[in-house]
This record gives structure tokens, C-alpha cells and sequence, in this order.
């Protein structure tokens, strides 16, 4: 009997979720609840939430390690913090223009996509989203291990003396390992916390984070004053070395959160209204540039009194004779990661994975996936041993989500302003199938806009190559995907109309259509609305 259970389980039915009744998608195709738009007692976001959320991210080691690297590349906090600023200014607007997005049809990234790159090309954007997700969550286990190191030297010194059996080019020591173990079996539990109960957890991280970076800022103000740390550093660059230092700091400052800017509907379409996301425009900047700031003001302190640029918080820390304090301040940075894999990295990739996968992954099974896969596949070690491999990485995967974000905002604002189907979006021979599932706009989009920057990015990955100027252009990977991406798009799209997706407004619900009607939908780009409503309802 027991063996027959078991097998049962190793079945692919097994594991197959329900199907839902009020998909969209034709009953040949799978859908589930974590797919659909989410239905109106659900869309409980407020204005409030939104503060909470962007404040809780904001507090985040990553964010600190930005900062502080800045200065390791040879820029002066005159330099840093108007980079990061600037960053999140800009961030923030396409965060809101995305945003707005999600809250006004009440969809997820993944499914929203397919209406401007069409319904299989969007699987390449969803596929090359959720892998940055999961690099994400390696750079940050990578981090929260430093903090288990850090806490466990605070309670038995010897753990620094343990004989290290890994070779140098491992880039991890025997200790290392051991402490990124650690930490992945303490996220891994959350992952099965439901989402109603994990609230405590990120008010914890609200309540013990804030207050404790803040008094690690005193502490270094009350050890090196400000004339003589942070007011006392200058940097050396000058000319065009000094430009381009700082536009690659401003690209860094825009990537850390690039990610999100693209998949930010994931998280407005459960708010109230449109309106309460607008917040954003404000809380991002204000709560990036704070904690920028406090790592910028620490890391001078620590060159004062340490004779070296400590990037990383955590290598701060580990020179603290303070056994209490250097546990309590590395126990404030893990809580920090753990929050942040949990809000936007594991729950992303999980969103994309649904519809990858939606006949046997929900965002439970998926934020699970995510934990198991994404720490172990991508060695984060191996990216983050210096400043400029942090720096780099951040740069890098913005080669794509800056083009990503800019046809995203030229489809729906320029080109469609608005007026797009969303239970179209769920059929694969719907409106917007385009040319066999691609929309070749897109595609020669991305073709513009991406290959300018691989130079620069193989540059960055193998120092050892050298491509000349075309290097330059990297250092703003993210601003130039951007405005060439929503410029090529808008005026392909404008110039060589897909006509079957232009709407006179938009159509936001109905019933599910079986496939005879969904094709026949597809057929119906030229129909009048009137028409196009009384074939979804």
C-alpha cells in the first residue's frame, strides 16, 4: 500500500493543480488562480502597503554594497549619492508607468507581456526575468552566509582558525560553504510561510533593521567625524575616466532594481486603484538615497579607520572587536536578505514560473523552486569576490531589462495608450499572436538595442578582452536599452501597425471562451467594440 502511494506521487497528474473556472485561457490550455486577474476582494494594496514594501527593499544589503563600491571604483560621496539619486528617480518613474499598468488590468508581468511581444516570444522575456531573479537570490544568499559567518564568530571565535580544504580559485572557503549552507536551510522553511503570516516577518525586519543601520551610521559619525571620513574623501579621477566612472555608477544604481521595474505588475495589480502606487515616485528615491547614504558614510569611516576601502558591510564587520555588536549588526543584515528574497526575488521568479508551468506550478511551488535552484546553480561567490565584479553584474544583466522595460511603456502608453484585451492575453491564436506567436517589432527592437552593449558586457566578464570604445557604451547599458527600445518600437509599431491589436478602448473582463470562440476572436482585430464585448461576454 505504501508503495502504491508513492508511485501515485511520482506521477505528473499527481501533481497537477485545479483547473480554475474563471481562466480566461481556452480549455485546451492550462491555466490557474495565480494567472487571472486578481478578482476585486483581492485587490487590497494601498497606499500604506506600498511605502511598507519599497521601505522594507530599500533596507537591504545589496543596497548598502552599492553604495560603498562606488567609492572602491574611485568616486567621492559628491559623486556617489547624486548616481544614486539620480538611479532611482528615473527607476522610479518607469516603475510607476509599469505600475500603473498592472493596477489598472489587475495582471501579472508574465501574462501583461505577451500583449506587446506576442504570446510565445513573451516567454523569452519571462524565462531570461526569472534566471536574473534566481542570480539575484544567489548574490543574496551569497550575502546572508557572510552574516551567519559573522554571527557564529561572534559566539566561537575558533570558526576563523577552521582549516580551509578548497582550493583559491574556488573564490569560497571550507567555512564558506558550511555558513551558505546554513542560511539557504533557514530560507528554505519561509518559503511554505503563507503570505498573511509572513507580514510578521517583514514587520521584524521594519522594527530591527532601520534603527540599527542607523545606529551603525552614529557609530562611525562618533568614530571618525564627518570632516575627517566622509567630508575628508576626494576622488582622483578626473576627465572622461571620471564621466564614465559615474554614468557606470548611475547604469549600477538603475540595475539593482531594474528587475522589478519590469515585473512591478506583479505586485500593483493587487492594489486598490491605480492611485496607491503612485507613492512610488516618491518612496524610492527618498529610501534608496538614505540607505545609499549610510553606506557611503560608513565605508569612509571604515578607510579612516581601517586603511581600506571595506565595500562589503560585512568585511566591516568582521574587523569589530564588539563580539555582542557584530552579532547583532550581522543579524540585522541577514534579516535584511531574508526579507528581500523573499518579497522580490523568489516571489518574481515564482510569478514567472506560473506561466511557464501553469498545469503543475502555483507561486507557492514556484517561490520553493526558486529557493532549491536558484542559490546553488549560479555560484554567487563568483561574482561578488570584488567591487567591480558586484558593479559589473549589476551593469550587466541591465543589457537586457532596459530594452525589456522600454517596450513594455512604448506598447501600452505610445503606441496602444491603453486601449489593449486582456482576455486576449490568455489565448495563444488571440489578438496577439501577431506573426506565429512573435511580434516581430519587438524582436527587431531588442535586435537594435542589445548587441551595442555585448562588447562592453564580454568586456566586463573577461577583462582580458579588449573591444575598443565600443566598452563606453556599457557603462549607460540600461538608459541607452531604454530610450532606443521605446523609440525603434514606437515607431515600427506606429509605421507597420499589428491592426487586429488596436482597440477603440479597452476590454479588462469576461467569461472564459472555449477555443472555437478564442480563434474565432482572433479573427476579430477589425470588428467594431461593441462587437468584440458581446463575443467575450
Amino acid at each position: 500500500m505504501v508503495c502504491a502511494k508513492l508511485s501515485a506521487w511520482t506521477t505528473p497528474s499527481a501533481w497537477a493543480l485545479e483547473r480554475e473556472p474563471s481562466s480566461f485561457a481556452p480549455s485546451g490550455r492550462w491555466s490557474n488562480k495565480d494567472m487571472d486577474p486578481v478578482p476585486p476582494h483581492k485587490r487590497t494594496w494601498s497606499t500604506f502597503n506600498y511605502v511598507a514594501y519599497w521601505v522594507s527593499d530599500a533596507w537591504n544589503a545589496a543596497v548598502w554594497q552599492l553604495a560603498s563600491s562606488m567609492l572602491a571604483i574611485g568616486l567621492s560621496w559628491r559623486q556617489a549619492l547624486p548616481a544614486i539619486a539620480v538611479g532611482h528617480i528615473i527607476i522610479s518613474l518607469v516603475m510607476v508607468l509599469n505600475g500603473t499598468i498592472g493596477a489598472r488590468l489587475h495582471v501579472s508581468f508574465p501574462v501583461l507581456n505577451r500583449s506587446s511581444f506576442g504570446f510565445w516570444f513573451s516567454y523569452f522575456t519571462v524565462i531570461s526575468r526569472m534566471v536574473l531573479s534566481m542570480f539575484w537570490l544567489g548574490i543574496q544568499a551569497y550575502t546572508g552566509s557572510q552574516c551567519v559567518f559573522q554571527m557564529l564568530k561572534a559566539i566561537w571565535p575558533s570558526i576563523a582558525r577552521m582549516p580551509n580544504h578548497l582550493p583559491p580559485d574556488a573564490h569560497i572557503t571550507t567555512s564558506g560553504i558550511m555558513c551558505y549552507f546554513l542560511y539557504w536551510l533557514i530560507l528554505i522553511p519561509l518559503m511554505f510561510v503563507s503570505p498573511q503570516k509572513i507580514r510578521w516577518f517583514f514587520l521584524l525586519k521594519a522594527v530591527v533593521v532601520p534603527p540599527a543601520w542607523i545606529a551603525i551610521l552614529i557609530w562611525s559619525f562618533v568614530k571618525v567625524p564627518a570632516s575627517q571620513g566622509l567630508f575628508g574623501q576626494h576622488t582622483h579621477l578626473s576627465g572622461s575616466t571620471l564621466s564614465y566612472a559615474w554614468l557606470s555608477a548611475l547604469n549600477s544604481a538603475l540595475g539593482i532594481y531594474s528587475t522589478l521595474a519590469v515585473n512591478i505588475p506583479d505586485f500593483t495589480r493587487y492594489a486598490k486603484n491605480e492611485r496607491a502606487q503612485y507613492i512610488q515616485l516618491l518612496v524610492i528615491p527618498v529610501a534608496f538615497t538614505l540607505v545609499g547614504f549610510i553606506g557611503i558614510a560608513v565605508t569612509s569611516a571604515g578607510i579612516v579607520l581601517y586603511g581600506s576601502v571595506l565595500w562589503n558591510p560585512l568585511t566591516l564587520i568582521n574587523h569589530w572587536d564588539n563580539r555582542p555588536a557584530a552579532f547583532f549588526a550581522a543579524f540585522t543584515f541577514a534579516l535584511a536578505t531574508l526579507g528581500t528574497n523573499i518579497s522580490a526575488n523568489t516571489l518574481s521568479a515564482a510569478n514567472d514560473m506560473t506561466v511557464l508551468f501553469p498545469k503543475y506550478i502555483n507561486i507557492r511551488r514556484g517561490q520553493v523552486i526558486t529557493a532549491i535552484v536558484g542559490p546553488w546553480a549560479f555560484v554567487p561567490w563568483e561574482i561578488v569576490t570584488t567591487a567591480q565584479g558586484f558593479l559589473s553584474f549589476m551593469n550587466g544583466y541591465t543589457v537586457f531589462l532596459g530594452p525589456f522595460a522600454g517596450i513594455m511603456v512604448a506598447d501600452y502608453w505610445i503606441v496602444h495608450r491603453g486601449r489593449v484585451d486582456v482576455p486576449s492575453m490568455y489565448r495563444p491564436h488571440g489578438r496577439y499572436r501577431y506573426t506565429y506567436g512573435f511580434n516581430w517589432r519587438a524582436l527587431a527592437t531588442l535586435l537594435v538595442a542589445v548587441p551595442p552593449n555585448l562588447p562592453g558586457l564580454i568586456a566586463a566578464v573577461n577583462p582580458s578582452v579588449h573591444v575598443g570604445g565600443a566598452v563606453k557604451i556599457f557603462d549607460f547599458a540600461w538608459l541607452f536599452g531604454f530610450f532606443v527600445s521605446v523609440t525603434v518600437y514606437s515607431f515600427l509599431s506606429l509605421m507597420f501597425p499589428a491592426k487586429e491589436t488596436f482597440l477603440d478602448e479597452a476590454i479588462t473582463g469576461g467569461e472564459p471562451l472555449e477555443d472555437s470562440e478564442a480563434d474565432s476572436a482572433s479573427q476579430s482585430g477589425k470588428q467594431s467594440v461593441e462587437d468584440e464585448v458581446k463575443s467575450v461576454v
